[in-house]
């Protein structure tokens, strides 16, 4: 059965809290900073809270009566014929005023319903959508007619609204699959905030000018003209309008209260609000003073192009000074990482709500969303707007009539197996229907000096066991915060170790000493790989990170063999913190390790405190051949091109022969997927920007040192062996004389 984990309801205020507050109608929309939630409710009052992405949001209040249909399911509200006659202010104003008063609630209803959002019965369950989904739902034309409701594009909105809501947050970078309708729902969302905006500008980019003008004119466009009177200003110039959409009337004018008021028309003020599109570029919009900036296809920027450039840019546009003025809707598939998938993929993770800055917000303003495209794939919907994740034991239908017999996981599944035999394809069809982050991000396989194929078989293989791969997150610590004693791990959900594997208890802390230095016990079962850092801070506050792997090889220990045990990728507030924590680990598994020495101070540290054992010498020079530094700390050089070399093809080979299907539908047991993706992403020529491949590597050749021993020649002296030789003519043998 699948399980998803998209979204799920918290509680992390208590109820007596909440109903006392809902009492007085204390809560205000926006961001909570006492409980650190969003309410995107506007009436006081909030019921459920659900954290999508560990973004928690507080939804409205469940009201006591619900609309309910007897299909119990979404159904777009018949417009009254004689109220669609009416195309404008002026059709309204010549209407009769005894028919009016009629339709005086009709419309109030919908004015709150555009504000507050609305519930619905959905097959049984209460079901509450935005007013930004309501009038997506309700009065937006798109390609195929009124949009069906879809519980992946309720989620989208709730989050959306959410967004709006802080004031810390500039919008929402949205990775999403081909075909969710990203682009009628920001669309859609762009007329509705405009319609209600005065001296307002909305601007729509993508991934060239002709996409951005091409979702204008069929898009935002139709989507404005499809309104009903009481929501649509009166537009200048153009029906269709081919660059710029313009109102002049405002639709709040059209509340029950001025609707009855006997206004005349130079009395309404203008709105003075547009809607227009630029073309492709890292300056779009520079300078302008936006409301809302709709990104579209913003993973298919292509050079020179650059989505990281014109972010810097366009969000200076959202805000005045330090106060967050306007929002930015981004969503996107992702392109190959070299395609401007790269530029994306780093807006994205710089958008993680986990990770914020002292002013509460993200590393680029906006907050990342992915939901996975089995909630969304076309043909997999049911009536009610439900994936069909698993296979149906009963009848089950589309909003169409149209039966699904099979679940959309196994569909997918049916699918990516019969690609695997083209990867570049597979890798294309991950991208565009992704059910993880690692899907939307391939890359194509031709752009790896490594085997991408098996990478990815390895990545897919992992993803697919979960939790079941034993994997534990955790921390080495000294025992009692005694030094230079015994290690124990601890799992911590915090922790900088990922481990796969814990040695017997009679193989942990195996520690040799030899006149007075401590050297590992268990150098005969693997070694360790690292690639260290000096300084605890950098200017940027970024720097490399630090980074440590574990390997195991063949022996006669209770161990698996030629596996991957441990990952460390991390950069504590301090180099002294990474050297301990490097320290604590190579004593619990009592292995060697293999360093680089151009960053030198983990050595020294590890001299210092006795440990100069653990590590190891360059394995590709005789002892006699070191020099002064490297026999005092060990350590292998990285500048040279031999090193440089010889470590890929450790690598590659190790992918070879332990990554991916290894024959009989067997497959590796390699199983940190952050070192792959970095295997499958490392260039020979920046190789200072891959720190798990460099440890990783390196763990690989400590593995295998005695492929590098070097050969010594020998001068062989010949030897003069003086042997007489002797005539046998005749019947006395007689001495050769020389």
């Amino acid at each position: 059965m699948y399980e998803q984990n998209l979204f799920k309801v918290v509680e992390p205020i208590k109820k007596t809290t909440i109903n006392r507050l809902n009492k007085t109608n204390k809560w205000t929309y926006g961001y909570n900073k006492e409980h650190n939630i969003v309410v995107i409710s506007r009436n006081g009052q909030i019921g459920e809270i659900i954290e999508i992405q560990n973004f928690q949001i507080a939804l409205p209040k469940q009201p006591k009566d619900i609309y309910v249909n007897k299909e119990k399911k979404w159904k777009q509200f018949e417009y009254p014929k004689e109220l669609s006659r009416l195309k404008n202010i002026f059709d309204w104003r010549s209407y009769p005023e005894e028919k009016k008063s009629s339709w005086f609630d009709y419309i109030d209803e919908e004015f709150k319903r555009r504000e507050e959002g609305f519930w619905f019965n959905n097959n049984g369950t209460p079901t509450y959508i935005t007013g930004t989904h309501y009038m997506y739902l309700q009065w937006s034309k798109i390609d195929v007619g009124a949009p069906d409701f879809r519980e992946a594009n309720r989620l989208f909105y709730i989050f959306w609204e959410a967004c709006k809501a802080d004031k810390r947050c500039y919008g929402m970078c949205y990775l999403k699959n081909r075909r969710s309708g990203f682009s009628f729902m920001s669309s859609a969302e762009t007329v509705n905030q405009a319609t209600i905006s005065s001296d307002a500008r909305f601007g729509v980019l993508s991934k060239t000018g002709a996409d951005a003008k091409k979702m204008f004119t069929d898009k935002v466009v139709p989507i404005s003209v499809n309104y009903p009177f009481f929501f649509k200003p009166i537009q200048d110039g153009m029906d269709r309008p081919k660059s710029e959409l313009a109102y002049r009337v405002p639709a709040s004018k059209f509340t029950r209260k001025k609707i009855t008021a006997n206004e005349k028309q130079e009395d309404l003020a203008g709105l003075d609000t547009t809607i227009d599109w630029k073309n492709t570029g890292d300056n779009s919009y520079d300078g302008e003073k936006l409301q809302l900036l709709v990104h579209d296809e913003s993973g298919k920027w292509e050079r020179p192009d650059n989505i990281l450039n014109n972010w810097r840019v366009t969000k200076t546009c959202l805000r005045l000074g330090s106060r967050i003025i306007g929002k930015c809707m981004m969503g996107s598939t992702s392109n190959a990482l070299d395609k401007g998938g790269d530029n994306f993929k780093k807006l994205y993770g710089a958008s993680d709500v986990t990770k914020r800055n002292r002013n509460g917000q993200t590393a680029s303003g906006l907050y990342s969303l992915f939901i996975p495209m089995e909630w969304n794939y076309e043909g997999f919907i049911d009536e009610h707007g439900s994936p069909v994740f698993d296979n149906p034991d009963h009848d089950v239908f589309d909003p169409h009539g149209e039966l699904i017999d099979i679940g959309v996981v196994e569909n997918w599944q049916n699918e990516a197996d019969g690609l695997k035999n083209d990867q570049d394809a597979l890798n294309e069809f991950y991208r565009q229907f992704p059910r993880t982050t690692e899907h939307a991000f391939r890359d194509e396989a031709s752009n790896s000096i490594f085997n991408l194929t098996k990478l990815y078989e390895q990545i897919d293989y992992n993803e697919e066991l979960g939790r079941t791969l034993g994997l534990s997150t955790g921390s080495f610590q000294w025992v009692n915060g005694v030094k230079d004693t015994q290690v124990m791990f601890y799992p911590d959900p915090k922790g900088r170790f990922k481990v796969s594997w814990i040695p017997p208890t009679h193989l942990q802390n195996n520690i040799v000493v030899k006149n007075g230095i401590r050297y590992p016990g268990n150098d005969h079962i693997g070694a360790f790989g690292c690639d260290s850092y000096d300084i605890s801070g950098t200017v940027d506050g970024k720097g490399s990170k630090g980074a440590l792997h574990g390997l195991t090889k063949f022996s006669m220990e209770d161990a698996p063999p030629s596996q991957f045990f441990l990952e460390y990728v991390a950069r504590p507030q301090t180099a002294e913190m990474f050297f301990e924590d490097i320290l604590c680990a190579l004593v619990f598994y009592g292995m060697p390790m293999l360093a680089e020495n151009n960053k030198p101070r983990l050595l020294y540290y590890l001299r210092r405190r006795g440990y100069r054992g653990y590590s190891m010498n360059r394995p590709d020079k005789l002892w006699n051949k070191l020099s002064v530094t490297e026999k005092e700390i060990g350590g292998i050089p990285n500048t040279s091109e031999d090193i440089k070399q010889a470590h890929a093809a450790a690598i590659e080979m190790y992918i070879q022969q332990y990554v991916g299907n290894v024959g009989d539908d067997k497959y590796g047991s390699m199983y940190f997927n952050r070192t792959l993706n970095d295997w499958s992403k490392f260039d020979i020529n920046k190789r200072t920007k891959y720190d798990a491949t460099i440890s990783s590597g390196l763990a690989i050749m400590a593995c295998n040192r005695n492929l590098y021993k070097p050969n010594p020649k020998q001068f062989k002296q010949p030897i003069n062996i003086n042997i007489s030789r002797y005539n046998n003519k005749a019947g006395h043998s007689k001495i050769i004389k020389r």
